[in-house]
């Protein structure tokens, strides 16, 4: 193994492969350094992945079990969750492999270890056969981020779990209690409720999905409630009793007496922080915010020459292909190209029934910056092929500049709208009016004309409604 490389990479998430990957493809000479022994990180380990397949397979069964028969199929399928689990792990163990072979294509080395910079241009790598030094003219921080903690409750992975824990559990709890009502939580709760759990979620604040357009969130919280998910607002967890069952003390978020609920299981879903502990970084000078997130230019350098950052560990939403677009800018500016990600371009999904998509700004942004804007909107149970699929919940809402009618944001709660987002993106990317997409054919019947509806109805025209 070769000891110098121009660039190494600590992190073998989808930041850091990623960016490692078109170093490699640059010309450059890049290794890509992680600890957790299978390359990944936590989107393909104990993340997007592992929980999408989990998502799929269990809206499939409660498909099967409430929905076939309206199709004309009868049966009654049962569930072998261990079977489920493993083929789960078959498509994590699939995608980890393709990181290793992604790296032989692109030469870049991948070390298995636990790295730390020494010294500007230095990196020591502890692994199972040693020590190992590395000399490097930059060195790229892409080490993601953690779960963030509750105060005065203990994450054991088996009864109090994280993430993690609740995509690995032996069986269907009778009661699951999610302590926050954000992606994560929302998501593994809905998985656990169709395979048959019953599910509360305790949330600080007054509405889910803080951050989400406001519209979108009333109505998808409605959604879930009808379909069993059971909500307490306004509310924290301020402690859990460890026996048979957890007894878990729920208070109002401003205080006052705690009620006591009886649980099962109890997923800490409160959000994720940057993982930049341990590194070295302050040990050089590399400057880091009261939260420990690393502060750099827009340009993704520190106030340290040759150390960059990438991913969760910088500002900005800790998504798996926001952390890819930095990985590829980042590259690309350390090869000297111009490097740039337009951070109103990247979407936002969350993956229960229905999905939510969004990319741009929504309504309450726009009001505080205090721009004009104009809205079209079109509900999907006046889409044919949602209609014909009976999955007719949710809308599509385009915002446009009240005076240019460049596409500002695009929001949309529906079937398969993460797909969608794809359209979105490439709309704000291109700067493209609300005209420009209502005037682009969209094949039918296909759920993506409720876009190219809901762009007509910016100007109240949608033909369809």
């Amino acid at each position: 193994m070769a000891d110098r490389f121009d660039v190494v990479v600590i992190g073998g998430g989808p930041g850091g492969y990623n960016c490692a990957i078109r170093l490699g493809q640059l010309g450059l000479s890049a290794a890509c350094i992680d600890d957790r022994g299978r390359f990944g990180g936590t989107c393909l380990n104990v993340g997007c992945i592992p929980s999408k397949a989990l998502l799929h397979a269990s809206e499939l069964y409660e498909l099967a079990r409430k929905d076939f028969a309206r199709f004309g199929i009868t049966g009654s399928p049962g569930l072998d969750l261990p079977a489920m689990m493993a083929q789960k792990q078959q498509a994590v163990d699939q995608l980890t492999r393709g990181v290793e072979f992604l790296f032989r294509k692109n030469k870049v080395e991948g070390i298995v270890g636990r790295a730390k910079i020494t010294a500007p241009g230095r990196v020591q790598v502890k692994s199972q056969t040693g020590i190992l030094e590395i000399f490097t003219d930059h060195v790229v921080i892409a080490t993601g981020s953690e779960v963030t903690p509750l105060p005065g409750v203990k994450i054991d992975e088996q009864q109090i779990v994280s993430s993690t824990g609740a995509l690995s559990l032996k069986s269907v709890p009778k009661r699951l209690l999610v302590v926050g009502a954000g992606i994560i939580g929302l998501e593994l709760g809905s998985v656990w409720r169709r395979l048959g759990a019953e599910v509360t979620v305790v949330e600080f604040l007054d509405r889910i999905v803080p951050g989400i357009d406001a519209e979108v969130a009333r109505q998808f919280h409605r959604l879930l409630e009808r379909q069993g998910m059971r909500f307490r607002l306004s509310s924290k967890v301020t402690g859990v009793s460890k026996g048979k069952v957890l007894s878990v003390s729920v208070e109002s978020a401003t205080g006052g007496d705690a009620a006591v609920l009886d649980a099962d299981i109890v997923l800490v879903a409160i959000g994720r922080r940057p993982y930049t502990g341990n590194l070295g970084l302050e040990d050089i000078g590399v400057k880091l915010n009261a939260r420990g997130v690393v502060e750099t230019d827009e340009h993704f350098r520190t106030n340290i020459p040759g150390v960059w950052a990438i991913g969760d560990v910088r500002p900005g939403a800790m998504l798996a292909h926001k952390a890819e677009d930095e990985a590829i800018a980042c590259a690309e500016r350390i090869a000297g190209r111009a490097g740039h990600v337009n951070y109103d371009a990247i979407p936002s999904v969350i993956y229960t029934y229905p999905e939510v998509a969004v990319v741009g700004k929504n309504e309450e942004e726009l009001k505080q910056a205090g721009i004009n804007y104009k809205v079209g909107k079109f509900p999907f149970t006046a889409n044919p092929r949602a209609k014909t699929n009976l999955t007719t919940e949710g809308f599509v809402k385009i915002i446009a500049d009240a005076a240019s009618d460049r596409v500002l944001g695009v929001h949309m709660l529906g079937p398969d709208v993460g797909n969608m987002a794809g359209e979105a993106s490439l709309a704000i990317e291109f700067s493209a009016s609300s005209e420009d997409i209502a005037r682009t054919s969209h094949a039918h019947p296909t759920l993506s004309e409720a876009i190219r509806q809901a762009a007509m109805n910016v100007d109240g025209w949608a033909m369809q409604m």
